[in-house]
């Protein structure tokens, strides 16, 4: 496997990873979402966990 792809792969497992610890704390701090929080909360989800995981992988280097 290349270096490229497993970079690749590793930004989209800790994208996942965020996503999922985002989504239980929402859960868990609200559980009661109509339909457009929800959306809105996966929007920001899938932002800030790619975010995260390019100030992780910029800092591996």
């Amino acid at each position: 496997m290349s270096r490229g792809t497993r970079i690749s792969i590793f930004s989209a497992l800790l994208t996942g990873a965020f996503c999922a610890v985002f989504a239980i704390f929402l859960n868990v701090v609200l559980p009661t979402m109509n339909v457009v929080f929800l959306l809105a909360s996966a929007g920001t989800s899938g932002f800030l966990g790619s975010l995260f995981a390019q100030f992780v992988m910029r800092n591996r280097k």
